[in-house]
């Protein structure tokens, strides 16, 4: 690789997490005062290069191919790499996604550089220096990480950032023709997954149980109040990762939430869990700690046992909706 790097790229095999990496690609661009490109692997894309135009981008490099519309991770490998090889970005941002993860990692093996996963702060500091945090140790830890090769490549989960309002502004579209392998692998059958619930990413109300909540079978309390809320039951990290009642927690580290109403019960309100659902519109929190961490990004306290609250709730609420 040559010494001259230059320009913000951005890349997801999702549109909306694309989107969400064009509004801090946007930032990251302007402070550098670089040129900010999206790269689009696909298949007659044309009319949504010229939206990721809308949204922010400087320039869309556009490679279609029908290979871009299997799961394979080789043909986009082999299309970033090229790319990459041949107009040297400065950084990359790739969203942390599982295709996502490893074309990143398997990108800075072949670019012979380092990679970053999983951050959710990027700032630029007076040097001009990109500073990424990110979660370590299982969520035990952050950390502050500097990149100094080039390119920095970095993957950013979904919901990390927010995406800017759509604006009529110009930008350059380049068709690019790329040699795409054959993939090594074959595909022998794909089944979506079935799902009997909406992912609690997308829930309006959610529902969550803290240490507070004293067994498994509680959380049935607050499936109810979900239910009549139209809502989701979520809980964090130690319920999940500590008691092994569940496999998914709201949190940093876990699934990371926007809801109109959250509903916290029993939660004491860690860094790592506050910053997995702050982004929540409306905030409740109910915890019989008085200094429990969690009011202070509460819009409404509730100093009491949840076991008085919940049930108080949702015979409320049953009389209400009756």
């Amino acid at each position: 690789m040559g010494e001259e790097h230059s320009g913000v790229w951005v890349f997801s095999e999702r549109k909306e997490l694309m989107l969400e990496l064009l509004g801090k690609g946007r930032e990251i661009a302007d402070k550098l005062n670089l040129e900010l490109v999206a790269l689009l692997l696909g298949y007659n894309a044309k009319e949504e290069a010229e939206e990721l135009v809308k949204y922010g981008a400087d320039k869309v490099l556009l490679v279609e191919n029908s290979m871009f519309e299997r799961m394979h991770v080789e043909p986009y490998l082999n299309a970033v790499y090229n790319l990459a090889f041949h107009y040297k970005p400065e950084i990359i941002l790739i969203g942390s996604t599982r295709r996502g993860k490893e074309l990143a990692s398997r990108l800075a093996a072949k670019l012979g550089v380092g990679a970053v996963s999983d951050a959710f702060k990027i700032e630029v500091n007076e040097e001009g220096k990109l500073v990424l945090t990110r979660i370590v140790y299982s969520g035990n830890a952050v950390a502050t990480e500097i990149c100094e090769t080039k390119p920095k490549i970095v993957t950013v989960p979904p919901r990390t950032f927010e995406k800017l309002e759509p604006t009529e502004r110009k930008g350059q579209i380049v068709q690019v023709e790329v040699k795409v392998e054959e993939p090594k692998t074959e595909i022998v059958e794909i089944r979506p997954i079935e799902v009997s619930r909406t992912p609690i990413e997308e829930a309006k109300v959610i529902v969550c149980g803290g240490r507070g909540i004293q067994s498994k079978d509680d959380f049935k309390m607050l499936e109810e109040l979900a239910q009549l809320l139209g809502g989701q039951v979520g809980n964090t990290r130690p319920i999940a990762e500590d008691r092994k009642w569940f496999t998914e927690w709201v949190g940093l580290s876990g699934k990371k939430v926007k809801p109109k109403l959250y509903i916290g019960c029993g939660i004491s309100g860690m860094i790592q869990h506050v910053a997995g659902m702050r982004d929540s519109k409306i905030v409740v929190a109910i915890n019989k700690d008085p200094e429990a961490p969690i009011f202070q990004v509460a819009d409404y306290i509730i100093v009491e046992d949840l076991y008085k609250v919940v049930p108080a709730l949702i015979e409320t609420l049953r009389k209400t909706l009756s």
